[in-house]
């Protein structure tokens, strides 16, 4: 266990950054001892860990929950998007099950590509330099989709299917970026809350995504209606609309994220300048024109850079640490193909009466208005709720009460399926039971899973191993779509829903099991969440770039080098 600052500190920092950067300024010997940087680093740390909430804050979720709105947005706009396709380009009007898969698994594969690249990158070149190019990938593969073509050297679907990786790409890239940074400007008492608050916009996403889905189908509707039904031109119109618009929060969002500050973390602990991170501190996140004084921190530069000798990320060091124990953290959550799920029971599909185009009008509306109660009745209020509890109940309960509540439901929804969807109340009961599962995903694993290994690694991996962690829940993720889709129609349409669902009743088990490893963050600062010891954490004097340029060229902090 690392040492912590002492309580009166906790509460009132006896000594500002600031005044470690004045005792660095001295020409004395002493100035640039380790035991003054360790104590410039302590009170640094200090001031990040004990600062009162404010408008940065607020700046930094607004700029990193962006992302996980457009994540979400990309996400579960094809799983509406895809029926269109298939009215459009599919056989019979249906997409075969193939390119449904194709389509649906290209996003997640690409994903723990960004995963794993954009960790790596963070930390080797920092946060704010990679910081706004995984939304550049989204906003430039949105487009790509909305333009696609058809022609005789390309099928639509495998030019989709390309785009829809490159998408993956820059979503993966945004998950450990819009969470680690947040986490390094978080204070103690507020960081879980600032991280769920981050993640609770996938359930706006997801909502914005079947909203739009039912403002275009409603707007289309006389044009749809007066269409030939074979051809269906004017729901090719539709789906490029729902997934072009996927870029406009990105649009937005984008210069924000290129002006975000670099967080003191990474300039104390990977650049190791340590002048340079109390300053910044002292400017971002203490004064109270931190708003305006973030533009400007990164812009600036000391005459002189004074680096200093810690712990840096290299081969050896990073076999070192993670082949400790109580180091390894590497989980993420499953999903369920939400349309599949709505159609396989029949709730919301259009009246055997209804038929032609006006059939596919009311499919497409009733997909979207079910996925909006979904979202409405489950994701969203499950997130909040985290975010009401986490820094008072801690990460681990909520997390287990997630993982044993979605065992149980289901447990239910898979051995009571046929007894549940043989009537119409019984179909209520089971979107009631399908919706508490979307509740306790958000209220459990869906928001602590950001949380823990956000928090849980030193600053030089923590990037790189969020990302780790989060791809390899992602490649379960994969394989869940893999399965079901490969899976659902064996023995008939959909009659393999059932035993799905008792399959991903077996893996929340084993999720609930593994929580009981995982190292309660709460009120712990994120040193202390390292398993590093902190006392001594500055091994030298700091030296000038001019004095060793040698030493400089080993001292840059890339990840991986020998």
């Amino acid at each position: 266990m690392t040492s912590s600052p002492e309580p009166a500190d906790s509460k009132m920092p006896g000594r500002n950054a600031l005044d470690g950067v004045r005792s660095l300024g001295k020409e004395d010997a002493d100035a640039d001892s380790c035991t003054t940087l360790n104590e410039t680093r302590r009170a640094t740390l200090a001031e990040i860990d004990n600062a009162r909430f404010s408008w940065f804050h607020v700046r930094v979720c607004l700029i990193a929950g962006v992302g996980f709105f457009t994540d979400s947005y990309d996400i579960f706009a094809i799983s509406i998007a895809s029926v269109m396709l298939g009215y459009v380009y599919g056989h019979g009007q249906h997409l075969s099950a193939n390119q449904d898969l194709g389509i649906k698994v290209a996003t997640p594969v690409g994903t723990v590509v960004g995963q794993l690249l954009f960790g790596w990158l963070a930390d080797v070149f920092g946060r704010k330099p990679i910081y706004g190019y995984e939304l550049m990938l989204m906003i430039v593969a949105s487009f790509g989709q909305a333009l696609a073509g058809q022609g005789h050297g390309a099928n639509i679907i495998g030019v989709l299917v390309v785009w829809r990786f490159v998408m993956g790409v820059g979503i993966g890239g945004d998950y450990p970026l819009s969470s680690v940074i947040p986490a390094e400007f978080s204070s103690t008492r507020i960081r879980g809350r600032m991280l769920t608050a981050v993640g609770a916009n996938q359930g706006w996403g997801q909502l914005t995504a079947a909203l739009v889905s039912f403002i275009i189908t409603r707007a289309y509707k006389p044009a749809l209606l007066a269409d030939d039904p074979l051809v269906l031109a004017h729901v090719d119109y539709m789906w490029r609309l729902l997934i072009g618009l996927g870029c406009v929060p990105g649009a937005i969002a984008l210069y924000f994220r290129l002006t975000i500050p670099e967080t003191p973390r990474f300039t104390m602990d990977v650049e190791r300048n340590v002048r340079r991170a109390a300053r910044d501190v002292t400017r971002v996140i203490t004064e109270s024109g931190a708003v305006g004084a973030a533009y400007y921190v990164d812009g600036e530069s000391d005459a002189v850079v004074r680096r200093v000798r810690a712990p840096k990320a290299t081969r050896r060091d990073f076999v070192k640490y993670f082949s400790r124990r109580e180091n390894l953290v590497a989980f993420y959550g499953l999903g369920l193909n939400t349309s599949i799920i709505l159609q396989a029971i029949g709730f919301g599909s259009p009246s055997a009466k209804v038929t032609g185009v006006e059939a596919v009008y009311e499919n497409l509306k009733n997909i979207a208005v079910g996925n909006m109660i979904l979202a409405v009745a489950g994701l969203i209020p499950g997130a909040w709720t985290t975010f009401l509890f986490i820094d008072y109940w801690g990460r681990k309960p909520i997390q287990l009460l997630g993982f044993v509540m979605l065992t149980i439901l289901y447990i239910i929804m898979g051995f009571a399926y046929h007894d549940l969807t043989a009537t119409s109340a019984g179909r209520k009961t089971f979107v009631f039971l399908y919706c508490l599962t979307n509740f306790f995903s958000n209220f459990g694993p869906n928001s602590t899973v950001s949380v823990f290994p956000g928090e849980s690694f030193p600053t030089r991996y923590r990037s790189t191993a969020f990302g780790i962690a989060a791809a390899s829940g992602k490649v379960g993720a994969v394989v869940s779509q893999v399965g079901f889709g490969k899976l659902v129609n064996i023995g008939g349409e959909n009659a393999f829903v059932p035993h799905l669902l008792e399959i991903f009743a077996f893996f929340m088990l084993t999720g609930a099991l593994s929580t009981l490893v995982l190292k309660e963050g709460k009120r712990l600062t994120l040193e202390e969440m390292s398993n590093e010891r902190q006392e001594e954490f500055i091994l030298g004097k700091a030296y000038s770039e001019g004095d060793d340029q040698a030493e400089t060229g080993k001292e840059q902090g890339h990840i991986f080098d020998q």
